[in-house]
């Protein structure tokens, strides 16, 4: 690439950039200053900047709650040179792929198509990606203000269920800056974390790239942050290449873990990370004992909490041994009015037999234990339940028995003996292609999951998946046909494989009113309590267990480490929040 030489600045004046491509060109042969409002913020396209302190002044007027970005930096140390306390070079690559010599995919997508972006009908659905991917939300009046040729939208739809798992965006840069290449760039690509299909960011990113060569660009740019192995493999593989120019962005607090420094959560798991980000940003003191298992120290004032993730000292041991004993668990909620399962214990065979031929289907599971170790669901043999129990011992000598209830299973989120998150969780499933085998299948859902969740979530080849998947009519050597989609587990666990999606603003009132009277049986401040629900809107539930540590990163974009902090350190609140939160409380 040949750099435009700065022509000899006159006092006070610099150059903020060179263009993004061709040969070198006066930054008067652009429109000048040329800024892109996208919603989120702005894109400043510094190479269309004579003047740095005009660019620096663009970038102090950024809006509140917004993110604008300064892209095409050449020279980064001399913007950030003109204001070093309100300036950062922000750790991201650029990259280019050229539509002159791009090719389109063999292979069509199945489970799901790419469409253009509807504003009165994906607002939310894309504001849910947005805020899932710690992105800036975009005001619903902003899409429906329309912006012509300069911004294209588009989003990936679940064939099955009609549900938006991706959105991309692009930005027309003949439109923006008079680009003399027909060049482009990407932005907000943004992929559900649950999403059960393969390549929809891949789709994503090919539509947006076909949509532009069909303009007549030239090429398509854009940013990525230099740690996103996963993003920078995609892209690479789509031949997109390194560029020399750089992104400079504003210290605020939304960009706060970009400029910081040292993360002291870096190594640590989502779980504990999320409640640290939280508490540096009140301004809570950290200290890691365990990056391992997740262990660390919050102090604020003369106050000083220890915590694993979620489960701090404020959960006391009587109440962590409710919760780890399951059968004591059930026994006390059940006495405080919460509907539960029947239950007999593993050695009496009697009574499982009994019970088998009363509901026709069971759950095992270990007396003790997490994370859906050796639990079992949906047994209706009784050959089935005795390998189950013998699967179960493996992980505890006492074995539980319970009626199995047909539904899907509800987390709901007590902190402070107040709901502050409800999402349906479901169980790890595979769709076929008509290529994979079963195995290849899950393999390659394992690794999304994996991806998505830090490595937490994954899909265990065991004698369970095993029997599901037979359960499904298949083996795991067999090669479903293309889009059918069936589950490789039965219980609803993330570290399993399983995906969570939110119903907080729709859940049933009785169904959180019924979770916040096991969190005061148990006597726990922080606590996921799970259900079976026919609908999350319909006040019908069976009792499941208590988790005294619950992931509060699965539940973004509620704001579960806010409330979490809250509960901790209510000093840190603002004061109109603390009187609320004092008032529900002791509602």
């Amino acid at each position: 690439m040949t750099r435009r030489q700065p022509r000899r600045p006159a006092r006070r004046r610099q150059h903020a950039g060179p263009m993004p491509t061709g040969a070198a060109k006066s930054a008067n042969a652009y429109r000048r200053n040329a800024i892109v409002q996208c919603g989120w913020g702005r894109i400043l396209f510094a190479h269309t900047f004579d003047d740095v302190e005009e660019l620096v002044s663009e970038i102090r007027a950024e809006g509140a709650e917004q993110r604008d970005i300064a892209m095409y930096v050449a020279e980064p140390h001399v913007l950030i040179a003109n204001a070093p306390a309100e300036l950062f070079l922000d750790p991201s690559h650029t990259y280019r792929l050229n539509l002159t010599t791009y090719r389109p995919a063999r292979r069509r997508p199945a489970g799901f198509f790419v469409r253009r972006m509807i504003p009165s009908a994906d607002i939310d659905s894309v504001n849910r990606l947005y805020a899932l991917r710690h992105m800036v939300p975009v005001r619903p009046d902003f899409f429906e203000q329309g912006s012509g040729r300069l911004l294209s939208y588009f989003v990936a739809e679940d064939l099955e269920t009609g549900e938006v798992i991706g959105t991309v965006t692009g930005v027309d840069h003949a439109m923006a800056f008079d680009d003399p290449d027909r060049g482009a760039s990407l932005w907000t690509l943004a992929v559900d974390p649950q999403a059960r299909h393969a390549a929809v960011g891949e789709s994503l990113v090919r539509t947006l790239a076909e949509h532009y060569a069909t303009r007549g660009a030239c090429y398509l740019d854009l940013s990525v942050m230099h740690d996103n192995e996963g993003a920078i493999a995609l892209y690479e593989k789509l031949g997109f290449h390194r560029l020399a120019f750089f992104t400079i962005k504003r210290r605020n607090i939304i960009n706060e873990r970009l400029f910081a420094g040292h993360d002291p959560a870096k190594d640590m798991n989502p779980y504990a990370r999320i409640i640290i980000d939280e508490a540096r940003r009140r301004g809570v003191g950290i200290e890691v004992i365990d990056s391992a298992g997740g262990l660390f120290r919050l102090h604020s004032g003369g106050t000083t909490v220890r915590c694993r993730e979620s489960l701090s000292e404020l959960t006391t041991a009587v109440a962590l041994s409710i919760c780890d004993d399951k059968a004591m668990t059930r026994r006390i909620v059940a006495e405080a009015g919460i509907v539960v399962p029947d239950e007999v214990d593993a050695d009496d065979m009697d009574g499982v037999r009994t019970l088998l031929d009363k509901h026709g289907s069971l759950v095992v599971k270990p007396a003790r234990g997490e994370q859906g170790r050796g639990v079992a669901v949906d047994l209706d043999s009784l050959a089935g339940v005795e390998a189950a129990i013998a699967a179960a011992r493996g992980h505890n000598d006492r074995v539980l028995v319970e009626s199995y209830h047909r539904g899907d299973d509800l987390r709901l989120i007590v902190i402070g003996y107040q709901l502050v998150a409800a999402a349906i969780r479901r169980p790890a499933e595979v769709v076929g292609n008509g290529v994979d085998t079963v195995r290849e299948l899950i393999d390659r859902q394992s690794r999304r999951r994996a991806a998505a969740t830090g490595g937490e979530s994954r899909i265990p080849i065991d004698p369970e998946t095993e029997r599901c998947v037979r359960k499904a009519g298949f083996g795991l050597d067999d090669v479903p046909d293309k889009d059918i989609a069936f589950p490789v587990r039965k219980a609803a666990n993330l570290h399993t494989g399983g995906t969570i999606h939110d119903v907080t603003e729709i859940v049933h009132p009785h169904l959180g009113e019924a979770a916040i009277r096991v969190a005061r049986a148990i006597g726990i401040p922080v606590v996921g309590v799970d259900f079976i629900v026919r609908d999350p809107t319909e006040p019908d539930y069976v009792f499941i267990e208590a988790n005294e540590r619950p992931g509060l990163a699965n539940h973004e974009p509620q704001p579960t480490a806010e409330r979490f902090i809250d509960l901790l350190f209510p000093l840190t609140m603002p004061s109109a929040n603390r009187e609320q939160w004092s008032a529900d409380a002791a509602a």
